[in-house]
């Protein structure tokens, strides 16, 4: 188990946690974190009243853009985040930027996933705004609907995922 501690241009070191593997350890975002099993995953609970569920081996980094009281987006590189972001307690709304995607949302519960070059985003409550990461015209999604985004230019096409589908994801995060 590995922890990576990471600096970029911009951001207070108490406001970045980067993961490779579970657990997360050293910054978290004013985070507390909650290691759980079967399946292993971490329950960060942060003090604007986001709640991240990570897989475990998501590769992600929390961040306080606007300096407040914990963090107000995550950039994802791997694997995949369920996030409850109660409506009005992130200003603008939480973020999860991808190298495919961003997903911006306030008060709902939705996961985003990354793999094989593709982000996969589905809304369990609440909205979700997804765009490519290069910009474009992007769509709003709802309870039930789910997108995949992969590089290129062509539209994004909202569709209700299945049962099975979903019961795949979720499972991933203990439910």
């Amino acid at each position: 188990m590995e922890f990576t501690s990471t600096w970029k241009a911009g951001l207070i070191p108490a406001a970045v946690i980067a993961m490779s593997t579970m657990p997360a350890l050293g910054q978290t975002a004013g985070c507390e974190i909650r290691q759980l099993q079967d399946p292993a995953r971490e329950v960060l609970t942060c003090p604007n009243g986001v709640t991240i569920t990570a897989e475990a081996g998501t590769q992600f980094e929390l961040q306080d853009r606007d300096g407040t009281a914990g963090p107000d987006a995550a950039a994802l590189q791997g694997k995949a985040l369920l996030l409850e972001t109660p409506a009005g307690s992130t200003g603008n709304g939480f973020e999860v930027v991808t190298p495919q995607a961003i997903a911006a949302v306030r008060g709902t519960r939705w996961a985003v996933d990354v793999a094989d070059g593709k982000t996969s985003v589905f809304v369990v409550n609440g909205r979700v705004a997804v765009s490519r990461e290069s910009g474009g015209a992007g769509v709003e999604l709802g309870p039930g609907d789910g997108v995949d985004v992969e590089a290129g230019t062509a539209p994004l096409t909202v569709r209700q995922w299945g049962a099975a589908r979903v019961a795949a994801l979720l499972a991933r995060f203990g439910e």
